[in-house]
Formats: C-alpha cells, structure tokens, sequence
C-alpha cells in the first residue's frame, strides 16, 4: 500500500497488508457502531432527579441532583460508576500506604475502575473543551471518595456519592447484595428537561468470549489497548492500587 521499513521481506509486507485491510475494516465497523448508537430511539426516563453529596465550588459539602449535573448548554451526561467499594470477590492486594491503606480491604476500591479513572483524568480537559460532560459516582461516602481522589493526584474528574439514594440499583451499578458494578452510562436531557437513558456499557454484563473479558469499556482503556499493539499482546495482569514499580 505504498509504504515500507528498513530490511523488512516481502512475507512480512504481504502479511502486514492482509492486516491493514482488517483495520480498515475495523475502523469502519467502529464507525457504523458508533452510528447505530447515535441513532438509538429514546431511552426510558429516569425514574426520580436523584440527589448526590458533591462539593461546591470552593470545596464545601452540598447536595446536587442529576438534572444539576447537565451543563446549561449540554443535553448529555456521562457518568462512570465507580466500585468504590470494591466488590467482594475481589482478592487483589489492599492498599498499604497512605490514608486509602487505612481502610479496610473490603472498604477500599476497585483497582481496575481506579487505574481507568486514572486515565480518563487526564483526558477530561480534552473531553470537555470539545464538549464533553462526564462525572464518576461512588457507593462509598464522599469523604473517602475525595480522598482517593487526594491520594491519586485526580485534578480534573467530578467526582459524587450515591451513598443515600438508590441511583446505582435502579441503574444495574449495584446488585441485589449491594456489590458495586462497573458500568458507563450516559444520559440525555429533552428539550422539555426529561432526562432519558441513552446508552450504557452492557458489554460487562454479556457472556464474554473464550479466554477474554467482556472489555466493556475496551475502547476507552488506553492501556490495554497499547498491549494490543506488542508483539506479546494482553498480558496475565490484574490492575492493582499499588505496585513494586513504576511508580504506580
């Protein structure tokens, strides 16, 4: 296709074309998903302008309803609910340090959610300069919320407490025992102000495929995506609150 590398052979540049047609193609078929999405009928409304324990502008407690966290001139919501606390079959190691090692392993954290939220920190200026809305809502109360936040440098994401209403029952976040659940969601407001379900990250709930997780949210998760691109791909791993190494 008009480009090559250094001493690379000709089965190597014949196979490497083979695999740029399947890019394009996938490229194209994440193009038509995301179209299809877009073009989804109105979701159900919500069921109540659920309130959440938030911080103001200058850094005091208050309580914000879900029809507050809409932008006056943005009609979406994006919300990541964040398993904080982590579910009960998680047997990763605890954090040992810092006020987060304080905490009881069952009160600390989903690694994977945090490592991700660690990521999507980062981009949320981007995210928002180009119109984007986006905030993460955790079960655990705020004061330990905005302490992990402390705790992993988060400068930029909005983070809220469902701790007194039924917002992550009513919306598959949480189950019948109360275990948090991994979920995006996104919300869209009508022109008449109903707030309607658009979309949600079913994909963690569908059986995943032989030797995969179900990747939810596997465009968003840049990390495991860079693995895509090595030569050894996905490797056994597990996210985890703290490392050896790294600086992690």
């Amino acid at each position: 296709m008009g480009i090559q590398f250094p001493n690379e052979s000709a089965a190597y540049r014949a196979a490497r074309n083979r695999l740029l047609e399947d890019e394009i193609e996938l490229r194209r078929k994440m193009e038509a998903v995301a179209l299809a999405r877009r073009e989804l009928p109105a979701g159900g409304a919500v069921l109540q302008d659920y309130e959440f324990d938030a911080l103001d502008d200058l850094g005091r407690p208050t309580k914000l309803k879900l029809s507050q966290l809409f932008k006056p001139d943005n009609d979406t919501l994006m919300i990541y609910n964040y398993m904080f606390p982590r579910h009960k079959s998680d047997t990763r190691r605890p954090a040992t340090h810092g006020q987060l090692g304080q905490l009881s392993p069952s009160d600390q954290p989903c690694p994977s959610c945090t490592g991700l939220i660690d990521q999507l920190d980062a981009a949320l200026p981007h995210f928002e300069a180009g119109g984007g809305n986006f905030v993460v809502i955790a079960k655990a109360p705020l004061e330990r919320v905005q302490m992990v936040a402390r705790e992993r440098g988060w400068r930029h994401v909005r983070l809220l407490s469902s701790a007194s209403n039924s917002f992550k029952r009513d919306y598959n976040a949480e189950d019948a025992e109360g275990q948090q659940l991994p979920l995006m969601t996104v919300f869209k407001r009508d022109p008449d102000g109903t707030i309607r379900l658009f979309w949600a990250s079913e994909l963690d709930v569908a059986p995943p495929d032989p030797g995969q997780d179900p990747r939810g949210l596997g465009t968003l998760d840049l990390f495991w995506n860079m693995f895509d691109l090595t030569p050894r791909g996905r490797p056994d791993f597990n996210e985890q609150l703290e490392y050896g190494c790294c600086g992690g």
